[in-house]
């Protein structure tokens, strides 16, 4: 246990620290505290918005690393996705995957998707306080090379924090967006727009194959799509290994290059899989 006073605005504190011996991945749980803005609850309760955020990153690979925010979905934790956040961290990126504090399983009062329109500020903030010069987990990030990736409503998050206008971090340089939308009307991506890996599995029953594919359709290059060809909403990023290990891949690939400077050519091969996913690449 190690505490950090980070600003007046939030508080860092490690609450656990573990080795998985089987990935080689370090887990640190740090929480913070965004006091500027309020956490309204399904029980008629409110607080400051406390993100308690769970940072992976490889125990064995040179440092500081690219940084992945991450953003789970209604209902959900980060630990949801665990395999898919394992892999990014082996991978050599330093991943950090905040506790949404109205949205996650164990919200007060249950979760609630009133307060996605709050979501990408929380992306932002957790950003700020991971990289400020007294953070604790500071010397691990390459704060120039970030991307922001999210699930379902927490994809929502991530694009709106990439892309829409009133929300959009310029601190990012690439978006994994996967089975998500916008949030709120958008017509066209800004000028400075980071890359997108858009994915989308064609029998996703809550988000709609169309909504990507019209969103898809008004961003600037480069950008790509990832069908998961009769993939649903969950599963692929989760438990589904048949499509699991092609979204591995393929983020991967995609962050190796927009962040590391990789060549583009596994990103392509990684996305193609007969039967099972179709790479859409307009780099």
């Amino acid at each position: 246990m190690a505490a950090a006073l980070v600003s007046c605005l939030g508080l860092a504190v490690v609450t656990s620290a573990a080795t998985r011996p089987d990935t080689a991945v370090q887990v640190r749980v740090l929480r913070f505290v965004d006091r500027s803005r309020a956490a309204h609850f399904s029980d008629g309760t409110s607080g400051p918005r406390v993100l308690a955020t769970e940072v992976r990153f490889p125990t064995t690979s040179r440092r500081p690393l690219p940084l992945v925010m991450f953003a789970h979905g209604f209902g959900l934790t980060p630990d949801t996705y665990a395999r898919l956040l394992d892999a990014w961290a082996r991978a050599g990126y330093v991943v950090a995957a905040p506790v949404f504090p109205v949205e996650s399983t164990n919200a007060r009062g249950g979760p609630s998707q009133r307060d996605l329109v709050n979501e990408p500020r929380d992306l932002t903030f957790v950003l700020s306080r991971l990289i400020a010069r007294n953070s604790p987990v500071r010397k691990l990030i390459d704060s120039r090379h970030v991307a922001f990736a999210g699930q379902s409503d927490g994809a929502v998050a991530a694009f709106a924090a990439s892309y829409e206008r009133g929300y959009r971090d310029p601190r990012v340089d690439a978006a994994v967006i996967m089975s998500g939308a916008p949030l709120g009307a958008f017509a066209a991506t800004m000028p400075g727009a980071p890359p997108l890996l858009a994915i989308q599995g064609t029998a996703d029953p809550f988000n709609a194959p169309a909504t990507t594919a019209t969103y898809f359709r008004r961003m600037r290059r480069p950008k790509f799509l990832l069908w998961l060809l009769g993939a649903s909403h969950k599963p692929p990023y989760t438990t589904d290994a048949r499509y699991l290990g092609v979204v591995e891949r393929t983020t991967i690939a995609f962050l190796d290059h927009y962040l590391r400077g990789a060549r583009l050519r596994p990103l392509i091969a990684g996305g193609a899989r007969v039967g099972v996913s179709r790479l859409v690449a307009e780099p």
